[in-house]
C-alpha cells in the first residue's frame, strides 16, 4: 500500500503561499480583475508543484522514466562525460504543464554528484543540452552497471533542486528532486539496455518503463 502524503511537493508551499496571499490581499482590495489573475497564477502554482503517487513496476530489470513529459531523443554516444564510453542516452523533455518531481530511474548506489552553473536557453534545443546549468547523478547498480541521470534548467527554470548524496542507496522509483518551471532530464545508459520507447512518447516518472538493464 502507498504511504498517504499532501500530493505537494514541500518545494512550492512558499510559492503557493505568496500566491495565495496576493490574491487574498487583491480581493480585500475590491480589484476584481487583478484577482482574477492572481488566482489564475495561484492555481497553476499549485499545478506546477503536483507531486501524485506512482505505481512503480515490479520487475527488477526495470528502468524506468525520471521525470514526465515527451521523449525528445534517443540515440547512441560514443562517449559522454558522466560515466565514460559508450551510452544510450535518453533525453525527457519536461513543459511547464508537467509534473516536475523526478524520481530515480533505477536501484543502486549514488557514487557522485555533480553541478555545473550554465546558461539558460530552450531545454528541448541542442544548445540546451549542451551549455544548461546542469545537476548529474552517476550510480552503480547491483548487477554492476553504471549509469547517470542529468537534471538540466531550462528557458525559464532557474533552480535545479537535487537531495541526493555520493554513497546514499536509492531504489527506484523514489523522489530525488525537481526543477522549477520547465526543463529536462537526459538519462546515460549502458549500450546493452533493451530500450523499449522511442522519440514522441509520452512518459510518466517512476511508472513508465523506458528499458531493460541486460
Amino acid at each position: 500500500m502507498l504511504t498517504p502524503q499532501v500530493p505537494v511537493a514541500k518545494e512550492g508551499y512558499p510559492f503557493i503561499g505568496f500566491a495565495v496571499f496576493c490574491t487574498v490581499v487583491l480581493a480585500l482590495l475590491g480589484l476584481p480583475f487583478a484577482t482574477a489573475i492572481s488566482f489564475i497564477v495561484a492555481t497553476f502554482i499549485l499545478c506546477f508543484f503536483r507531486d501524485p503517487e506512482r505505481f512503480v513496476p515490479e520487475r527488477s530489470d526495470a528502468l524506468v522514466s525520471p521525470a514526465d513529459g515527451k521523449i525528445i531523443h534517443v540515440e547512441k554516444l560514443s562517449e559522454n562525460p558522466f560515466t565514460g564510453g559508450e551510452v544510450i542516452k535518453i533525453s525527457v523533455f519536461m513543459n511547464v504543464f508537467n509534473v516536475h518531481v523526478n524520481r530515480i530511474p533505477f536501484n543502486g548506489k549514488v557514487e557522485k554528484v555533480v553541478y555545473k552553473p550554465g546558461k539558460f536557453y530552450s531545454a528541448d534545443s541542442e544548445q540546451g543540452g549542451l551549455k544548461n546549468e546542469y545537476c548529474a547523478t552517476v550510480i552503480s547498480t547491483p548487477q554492476g552497471k553504471t549509469l547517470a541521470f542529468v537534471q538540466i534548467a531550462g528557458l525559464i527554470a532557474r533552480r535545479i533542486v537535487c537531495w541526493l548524496e555520493p554513497g546514499d542507496l536509492v531504489a527506484r522509483g523514489r523522489r530525488f528532486g525537481l526543477i522549477r518551471f520547465g526543463s529536462r532530464v537526459d538519462l546515460y545508459l549502458p549500450l546493452e539496455t533493451d530500450v523499449v520507447i522511442k522519440e514522441g512518447d509520452k512518459v510518466r516518472a517512476g511508472e513508465t518503463i523506458l528499458g531493460y538493464l541486460q
